[in-house]
């Protein structure tokens, strides 16, 4: 077999492989786009810590359990970056359930993918990193979005509009912090103490604040193993998996329609919809999300680059 055959099955293979994960990585971001849903559900029947920890409670269970060989070797270093990154997860997690009792599924779902935004600006602000045109660019289109899907008529954006937009920073800073820690240790194992961290830390408070309760109607226990098996202890395990057949960019992209994802099902649910401003608001937000996740200049210079070997253009 010659070496251009050969070349071409092992491309075909790993197209094939790629695709598969991108696939999979669609299915991830379709069941968190379900998870404001569940979690508004869940609502009706827990108070907000409470129902944080038995999401995180059940998802570090059953993760756990699929990956106990990892958990068996953690250090004290492992434990204790999975604490840090517990705890900001609790933060996150903490105040977006509070905010969804404010505002709507669909509002939720945009407004916390601006997570996608504060990342680039917080790595500006923390490592004196000037932005690139695209990430200010795409936060203008996000900022005008915002004021046209939350403003109310006296122009005043309501409690859990606000709540899940501080939601949505806590996560990108929790995005650069596991970006930080995550260099010289199992990301997997981490990925999975960060869980019980998180589930433990609702459960804390739950007990200080609350009088916490197992599921006592379907519904409750529909909503509460929605988001702990398929939105957290199998989302994690399925990006954990995806990830590593995929590019980072792709990865990028395929979250973007979380949000959507989101709308779609309040839409088909609850039959929950939005005003015309706030679509537009929404559609907004989502091209500030893409427009600064985008690589731009990639497309073009492989194009050009193609070309000049092609002898077309030189």
């Amino acid at each position: 077999m010659n070496r251009n055959k050969w070349s071409g099955i092992v491309n075909g293979v790993e197209s094939n492989t790629q695709l598969k994960a991108n696939f999979l990585m669609l299915i991830v971001t379709m069941l968190w786009g379900s998870s404001y849903l569940f979690m508004k559900m869940g609502l009706d029947s827990f108070q907000e810590f409470n129902l944080v920890a038995l999401r995180f409670g059940i998802a570090f269970i059953l993760a756990g359990a699929v990956f106990y060989k990892r958990l068996i070797r953690i250090d004290f270093k492992m434990f204790f970056y999975g604490f840090i990154l517990g705890t900001i997860l609790f933060l996150v997690m903490s105040v977006v359930t509070i905010g969804l009792k404010f505002t709507t599924i669909s509002n939720a779902g945009f407004l916390f993918s601006l997570s996608v935004v504060f990342v680039p600006l917080l790595v500006a602000v923390l490592f004196k990193i000037k932005p690139e045109r695209k990430v200010v660019f795409g936060v203008s289109i996000a900022i005008i979005g915002i004021a046209l899907l939350t403003l109310n008529h006296e122009l005043t954006i309501n409690t859990g509009d606000y709540l899940i937009i501080l939601g949505a920073l806590f996560y990108a800073m929790q995005i650069i912090v596991t970006g930080k820690l995550t260099k010289n240790v199992d990301s997997i194992t981490l990925g999975i103490l960060q869980l019980g961290v998180a589930g433990a830390w609702g459960l804390l408070f739950s007990l200080l604040f609350e009088r916490p309760h197992l599921p006592s109607t379907t519904e409750s226990w529909v909503s509460i193993l929605a988001l702990s098996v398929l939105c957290s202890a199998i989302g994690f395990i399925g990006q954990a998996v995806a990830q590593k057949h995929t590019t980072p960019t792709q990865t990028g992209l395929i979250f973007s329609l979380e949000p959507v994802f989101a709308a779609l099902f309040a839409f088909i649910f609850v039959s929950e919809t939005l005003p015309a401003k706030g679509y537009l608001g929404a559609t907004l937000i989502l091209m500030g999300v893409l427009t600064a996740k985008i690589n731009f200049k990639k497309p073009f210079m492989r194009k050009r680059f193609s070309q000049t070997v092609d002898g077309s253009k030189v």
